[in-house]
C-alpha cells in the first residue's frame, strides 16, 4: 500500500514473456500454414493475432513441420522411381496446400502491386486487391516452374534425400528472410498484416537465422548435397530479399505482409537454385 502511493512512473514496456517452445511453436505454425494444431495449455486465446515481438525464435522449428508433408511427399515420390519433374510438382503442391499457398499470394500481389501502379498509394492499393494481374500471374508462374524444376534436378542428380534435404533447409531460412525484413524495416501501412503482429526485435531475428542457418547445415551435411551449394543458395536468398527490400522502400515506403511472402518465395528458390548449380558444376 505505500509503494502505492509513492507516485513513481510505471516500469518501461519490455518485450513479452516468452509463452514456451510448444506454443511458441503453435503460434508460428497457425500462422504461416493451415495445418491443424490443438489448444495447448497456457494458450489464452489461439485464434487471436499473434504478438510476434518474441515468438519467431520457433520459427524455425515451426517451418519444418509445415515442409515435412511435402518433403515425406518428395522423398517418397523419389524413392518409387516417378519422373523427377512430376515428384517435384508433387512435393510443391504439397507446399502450398500446407500452407493456403500463403506466399504465393504474397508473391502475386507484390509483383502486382510494384509493378502495376505508379504512386505509393496506388501500389499498396493494389496490393490488397485479392485479384490477381498479369504481373502476378507471371511470378506466380515463374516461381513454381523454377522450385520444380530445380528441384526435380537435384532430384535427377543426387537422389530423393538430397532433394529432400534441400527442400527441409530452404524451409526455415526462407522464412528467416521475411522474418529480418520485418524486424528491420518499418510497415509501409499501420493497418497492414506485418504491423499487427508486432515487429520482433533483432535479437529475435538473429536467432531465428542463426538457427535457420543451423538447420540447414545439418541437412547439407547428412545428405549429399553440397556444403559450398548451401553457400551459393544462402548468399542468393540474403540478395534476393535485399534487392526486395530496397525496391519496396523506394516504391512503396516499407514492407507489408505480401512483400514478406515474396521474400519467402525469392529466398526458397535462392537455395535451391545453389544446391542445383553446385551439384550441376560438380559433374563429370
Amino acid at each position: 500500500m505505500a509503494e502505492a502511493s509513492t507516485g513513481t512512473a510505471p516500469p518501461p514496456q519490455h518485450e513479452p514473456a516468452w509463452p514456451g517452445w510448444p506454443v511458441a511453436t503453435a503460434i508460428c505454425i497457425r500462422f504461416y500454414s493451415r495445418l491443424p494444431v490443438p489448444i495447448l495449455a497456457g494458450e489464452s486465446d489461439p485464434h487471436a493475432s499473434p504478438d510476434f515481438r518474441a515468438v519467431p525464435r520457433a520459427l524455425p522449428i515451426a517451418a519444418l513441420i509445415i515442409a515435412l508433408p511435402a518433403a515425406l511427399v518428395l522423398f517418397g515420390a523419389g524413392l518409387a522411381g516417378l519422373a523427377p519433374t512430376l515428384a517435384a510438382t508433387l512435393a510443391v503442391t504439397a507446399l502450398a496446400l500446407a500452407t493456403g499457398a500463403f506466399h504465393e499470394d504474397g508473391l502475386a500481389d507484390t509483383a502486382d502491386g510494384l509493378f502495376g501502379g505508379h504512386t505509393a498509394e496506388r501500389r499498396l492499393e493494389i496490393m490488397k486487391d485479392s485479384r490477381v494481374g498479369s504481373y502476378g500471374a507471371i511470378a506466380l508462374g515463374l516461381s513454381l516452374m523454377l522450385r520444380v524444376t530445380a528441384l526435380a534436378s537435384i532430384l535427377e542428380a543426387a537422389g530423393a534425400w538430397a532433394a529432400t534435404a534441400a527442400l527441409l533447409a530452404a524451409a526455415p531460412w526462407s522464412r528467416a528472410e521475411g522474418l529480418r525484413l520485418l524486424a528491420t524495416q518499418e510497415p509501409a501501412r499501420s493497418g497492414g498484416a506485418s504491423a499487427s503482429v508486432g515487429q520482433p526485435s533483432r535479437d529475435t531475428a538473429v536467432f531465428a537465422l542463426a538457427a535457420s542457418g543451423a538447420l540447414a547445415l545439418v541437412a547439407a551435411l547428412a545428405s549429399p548435397l553440397p556444403v559450398a551449394g548451401l553457400a551459393v543458395g544462402l548468399l542468393l536468398a540474403r540478395l534476393a530479399a535485399m534487392g526486395l527490400a530496397r525496391l519496396a522502400g523506394r516504391l512503396i515506403g516499407g514492407q507489408t505482409g505480401d512483400i514478406l511472402g515474396a521474400t519467402q518465395q525469392l529466398a526458397e528458390i535462392a537455395i535451391y537454385l545453389g544446391f542445383a548449380l553446385a551439384l550441376g558444376l560438380g559433374r563429370p
